[in-house]
């Protein structure tokens, strides 16, 4: 049996802590096929209605944001042509769409599904 030394177990714990934590440092991106279905997926939920049980209902927020995506100042986007936005749930959101609150809801709802 081999018996390790403390400086051993020193560097073989401060090994497990950096690989364990690599990555939990970096925060996700949405990728472009993600953005894609969520978009799909806002849509078919905006044309279901509102009174599908599986639509998310949207929340003050939502309805601001839309209101302000409306305006003349909520016209910015990313390089994908999506809507400008440092919250990864709403990063890459359709331009026309940002401005339905019910839209926002289920595109928030989508990307918070596949981890963002």
């Amino acid at each position: 049996m081999t018996f390790l030394t403390r400086r051993q177990h020193v560097t073989l714990f401060a090994a497990v802590i950096v690989f364990a934590t690599s990555s939990a440092g970096y925060p996700q991106v949405p990728r472009a096929e993600d953005i894609a279905a969520c978009n799909a997926e806002a849509q078919r939920a905006v044309n279901a209605g509102t009174t599908s049980r599986d639509s998310p209902l949207p929340t003050a927020k939502d309805h601001n944001r839309a209101a302000e995506a409306r305006s003349t100042k909520g016209t910015g986007q990313d390089a994908d042509g999506g809507a400008k936005s440092d919250d990864p749930q709403r990063s890459g959101m359709n331009t026309e769409g940002a401005k339905d609150p019910a839209y926002q809801a289920a595109y928030r709802t989508c990307m918070r599904k596949a981890g963002f």
